[in-house]
C-alpha cells in the first residue's frame, strides 16, 4: 500500500452541485484531517463554516479540515500545506479534495500529479470524481464540450438533482454518460448525501499499489452492473426492476450506443481483449508508439495484461501520452463464475479517434483481439 497521500479531483460543469456535495462530504467524521483547495473561497460557499485563518490562504474548518486558495501553481500550494502539516502549523494532512471551477480541463491537474517529481513523491492521485446535473446535462452536453471531457476523465460519476426528473430521463442520460465513459462508476446522489468511502480511497490511477478491486477499476464486468450502477439510499425508491434491466443493457452493450457523434464531441469509448499471453516488450512498444502517434487523443488508457512468463497480470493506466509505470497486480481479477480471468483487457477513452484505429495500430504488436 502506498504512503503518499491522496488526492481527489472534485470536477463538474457549471452548476452542477459541487458544492453542495463537497459541503455535506466535509461535514462527515471520516473526512476529517482534508485538505481542500479551491480556486476562491466564496467558489464554494465556505465562508459561513471559516474559523480560522493560520495564513493569508489557509483557513482551518470546523470539521478538522483545511481550506487552501490557490491562485497561482498548484505544486506550490501543495507543497506549502505539506510543509504546514510537517510543521504542525496546521493539522495532519490525511488526503486531498482539489475542486476545480466548472469550465475546468481536469486532464492537466492529472498530469500534473503524474509527472512532477516532488509533487508524486508525496502526494498520489486517488480519483477524478464528476458532478453532473440529471436536469440540464443532457442540453449542456450537446452544447459543450468541457462536461463531456469532465465526465470521460472521470473514475466516479455523481448524478446530482435526480430527484427533480423522471427516471427515463436519468435513465437516457445514464446511457449517454456510458457513451462517454464505460469504466467510470456512476452514483445518484441528492443534495450531496453519501458516503465519503465512494468517492474517496479508489485507489483509481495506481491500482497495483493502493489495492484497489482490479475489476471494478477496469469497469469491464457486464455480469455485475451493479459495479457500473450503485445508487444511493436516497434515491432507491426510484429505482424500478425494469430501470436495472434497462441500464444493463446499456452497459453490457458498451459500445454499442446510437449517440449522435456531434452530442459525444468526437469522444470513444471502446475495448480490445486478447486471450493469449502478450509480448511484454511488444505491449511496451505498442502502447509507446500509440502513445507517440495519438497521445493528444488517448484520453483515458487503462488496461490487465497478461504477459508471456510472467505469474501475475500487468496493470496499464495512461492519460494522453503519459504512461505510468508498469506494475504487477497481486493477483488476476475473479470473474462471475469465480475462476480467475486470466484475459488480456484495455479500456480506452479517445477523442477524434475510433476504435479501428487503435485496433489496427496495436495488431501488428499483438495480434488480433478477441471478437
Amino acid at each position: 500500500m502506498s504512503s503518499a497521500i491522496p488526492i481527489t479531483v472534485l470536477t463538474g460543469f457549471l452548476g452542477s452541485g459541487k458544492t453542495t456535495l463537497l459541503k455535506r462530504l466535509l461535514q462527515q467524521p471520516e473526512m476529517s484531517g482534508t485538505a481542500v483547495i479551491i480556486n476562491e473561497f466564496g467558489d464554494v460557499g465556505l465562508d459561513d463554516v471559516l474559523v480560522e485563518k493560520a495564513d493569508e490562504d489557509t483557513v482551518l474548518l470546523p470539521s478538522g479540515c483545511v481550506c487552501c486558495a490557490v491562485r497561482g501553481d498548484l505544486t506550490k500550494a501543495l507543497a506549502k500545506l505539506h510543509r504546514q502539516s510537517m510543521y504542525g502549523e496546521i493539522p495532519t494532512i490525511k488526503r486531498v479534495v482539489l475542486e476545480t471551477s466548472g469550465l475546468a480541463d481536469p486532464t492537466p491537474i492529472a498530469h500534473t500529479l503524474m509527472t512532477d517529481e516532488d509533487t508524486y513523491r508525496i502526494y498520489q492521485l486517488d480519483g477524478i470524481v464528476t458532478t453532473v446535473d440529471a436536469q440540464h446535462a443532457l442540453v449542456q452536453l450537446d452544447a459543450n464540450f468541457e462536461p463531456a471531457k469532465q465526465i470521460a476523465m472521470a473514475d466516479r460519476i455523481v448524478l446530482t438533482k435526480t430527484d427533480l426528473v423522471e427516471t427515463a430521463a436519468v435513465t437516457a442520460l445514464e446511457a449517454r454518460i456510458r457513451a462517454l465513459n464505460r469504466s467510470g462508476q456512476i452514483l445518484r446522489v441528492v443534495k450531496g448525501e453519501t458516503e465519503p468511502s465512494r468517492l474517496i480511497g479508489l485507489g483509481a490511477h495506481e491500482p497495483a499499489l493502493t489495492g484497489a478491486d482490479p475489476e471494478r477499476w477496469l469497469g469491464f464486468n457486464p455480469e455485475t452492473a451493479a459495479d457500473h450502477h450503485e445508487h444511493d439510499a436516497s434515491c432507491a425508491a426510484d429505482c424500478s426492476h425494469d430501470h436495472h434491466a434497462h441500464n444493463h443493457e446499456h452497459v453490457h452493450a458498451g459500445e454499442q450506443h446510437d449517440h449522435k457523434h456531434e452530442h459525444l464531441h468526437g469522444i470513444a469509448s471502446f475495448s480490445l481483449e486478447f486471450d493469449k499471453p502478450l509480448d511484454g516488450n511488444a505491449l511496451s512498444l505498442a502502447l509507446q508508439t500509440l502513445a507517440a502517434a495519438y497521445g493528444e487523443k488517448l484520453l483515458r488508457v487503462k488496461g490487465i495484461a497478461t504477459v508471456e512468463g510472467q505469474s501475475k497480470p500487468f496493470v496499464v493506466h495512461g492519460v494522453q501520452h503519459i504512461f505510468y509505470p508498469p506494475d504487477v497486480l497481486a493477483d488476476w481479477p475473479k470473474g462471475s463464475d469465480g475462476e480467475r480471468n486470466k484475459r488480456s483487457r484495455f479500456v480506452f477513452i479517445t477523442r477524434d479517434l475510433d476504435k479501428a484505429i487503435v485496433q489496427k495500430h496495436m495488431a501488428p504488436f499483438l495480434g488480433p483481439p478477441v471478437g
